[in-house]
């Protein structure tokens, strides 16, 4: 038997059952489900030092698991110092196995490091089931080695869900552990 991500095994066996309750699913194929998580960190700082835009890489390879894509600029800008094809990012799409594996290291050991943490918003759906936040520092996750970082980055993360709505979307997410903030907060 191959391996199974513990969170997928759990999304199948529990929030399945959860959503299907809830929102009054006929079909199984009806639930919404998490398709895949989209990182990307752009790195201002990389129009005068190149090195910037490879650290970014590296650390959000680490981060993920998987290789990152560096991102490059697609027009020059004179104001800004820029040029056509200067990498200025990184980005990596997670599916599958490795999108359920950071998604639990995410919520259960990177979040919690969060200074003066009490939840993620809630606000920030796009009314097409997808949401996404922002991360101020990378040295949350714990892969990352704080002494070799030089400049510490933020970074975007998009959760991108086969739900109709906004309401599907954060019962979905709020079921497989992401800490919303209460709403009378």
């Amino acid at each position: 038997m191959s391996y199974v991500p513990r969170l997928k095994k759990y999304y199948k066996e529990e929030v399945v059952p959860k959503l299907m309750e809830e929102f009054g699913y006929k079909s199984i194929m009806q639930v919404p489900k998490l398709t895949k998580i989209s990182l990307n960190q752009g790195v201002g700082g990389a129009t005068q030092d190149k090195k910037l835009a490879e650290n970014a890489v590296e650390e959000m390879s680490i981060i993920t698991g998987q290789k990152a894509v560096p991102v490059k600029a697609k027009k020059s800008v004179s104001n800004f110092k820029l040029r056509e094809d200067m990498v200025i990012g990184a980005k990596v799409t997670l599916r599958k196995e490795r999108m359920y594996e950071f998604l639990e290291r995410f919520v259960t050991v990177a979040l919690p490091r969060v200074r003066d943490f009490r939840g993620i918003s809630d606000k920030s759906f796009d009314g097409r089931g997808n949401y996404s936040l922002g991360i101020t520092e990378q040295i949350i996750f714990p892969e990352i080695n704080i002494d070799r970082v030089n400049k510490i980055t933020g970074m975007d993360i998009t959760f991108v869900t086969t739900a109709e709505t906004d309401a599907e979307a954060l019962a979905l997410l709020k079921h497989m552990g992401l800490p919303f903030k209460n709403q009378n907060n």
